[in-house]
């Protein structure tokens, strides 16, 4: 069977290792980035081609995959005069694998299902590291039909491929899953902040903390960085920060409100404003441990 054409936008950490991973797998691939290195590295792995506009990329391809920041550059790349959408037609699939705010997703899905193409959001869980070898946490939603139409390339790209509902879901699990992670870091972090402004001994809090229900995967992240100073989560302050505020719009829509998120988010945009942005998110134990009255 032949395998779709795919295009792909954004070839940062994890989409370049995406790409890299379709590759391998026998697909031909168009793609577009600023970053003129990361596309020179996928053309010289062959059966590729670099596209002058999101347009032409649509148009070249089965199925349009995005790996983007932030839902404004989303919906930049798709409604620009020369963008995603003017390339579309009946039957072609658009995936943002990104995190973006659900609201703006279910837009581009009506527009895109007004000219007869699907659309999939399929934000991501795990590291750049598993996207190169087609591991990666897939939390897909969307039409059941256009779903099943693509799972067998999103097969590829991650051993967990979930199906979450309508248009929108995956990226609302996404945010909620963000919201209880970086929640959890920033609240650890400052945890071993005040042990330390008090002289107890960090290794020794984390032994005892580790000992309990406490103990996660988070914990040792916070207690590299705090104990060991050493960042391994590969996760930023700004990238946290602009989950939160998305997270923080998506309780708005829906009439609620989040204390909790409140205070994380005010916690994270202090690091980004104290210089942290580009730093792994534990790090903001520098900025507790700093903080004064």
């Amino acid at each position: 069977m032949t395998k779709p054409v795919i295009g792909f936008i954004g070839l940062g950490l994890m989409g370049g290792n995406m790409v890299e991973n379709l590759q391998n797998r026998g697909y031909e691939v168009n793609v577009m980035d600023l970053n003129k290195d990361a596309v020179a590295a996928v053309l010289a792995r062959g059966n590729a081609s670099e596209a002058a506009s999101g347009k032409e990329l649509a148009e070249k391809s089965d199925i349009v995959m995005l790996c983007l920041t932030t839902s404004e550059v989303v919906e930049k790349v798709v409604y620009g005069e020369t963008g995603i959408l003017a390339g579309m037609s009946e039957g072609k699939t658009l995936i943002d694998f990104g995190t973006s705010i659900p609201a703006s997703t279910k837009k581009i899905g009506a527009d895109l299902a007004e000219i007869g193409a699907g659309m999939i959001d399929a934000p991501l869980g795990r590291t750049p590291a598993h996207a190169k070898d087609g591991l990666l946490n897939i939390m897909a939603a969307g039409d059941i039909d256009t779903f099943n139409k693509v799972k067998p390339v999103l097969d590829e790209q991650g051993e967990n491929v979930f199906h979450l509902g309508a248009l929108g879901s995956g990226h609302v699990t996404k945010l909620v899953n963000n919201f209880m992670g970086m929640t959890t870091v920033a609240t650890m972090s400052q945890a071993f902040a005040v042990a330390k402004l008090a002289g107890v001994d960090g290794q020794q809090l984390f032994d005892i903390m580790s000992a309990g229900p406490s103990n996660s995967p988070f914990m040792q992240f916070c207690k590299f960085y705090a104990v060991d100073g050493e960042e391994k989560l590969g996760f930023s302050v700004a990238n946290a920060n602009k989950d939160l505020g998305y997270f923080l719009a998506l309780c708005e829509e829906l009439g609620t409100k989040s204390l909790i998120a409140e205070g994380t988010s005010t916690s994270l945009q202090a690091a980004v404003d104290a210089g942290m942005g580009n730093n792994d998110v534990p790090v903001i134990f520098d900025y507790f441990t700093n903080l004064k009255k």
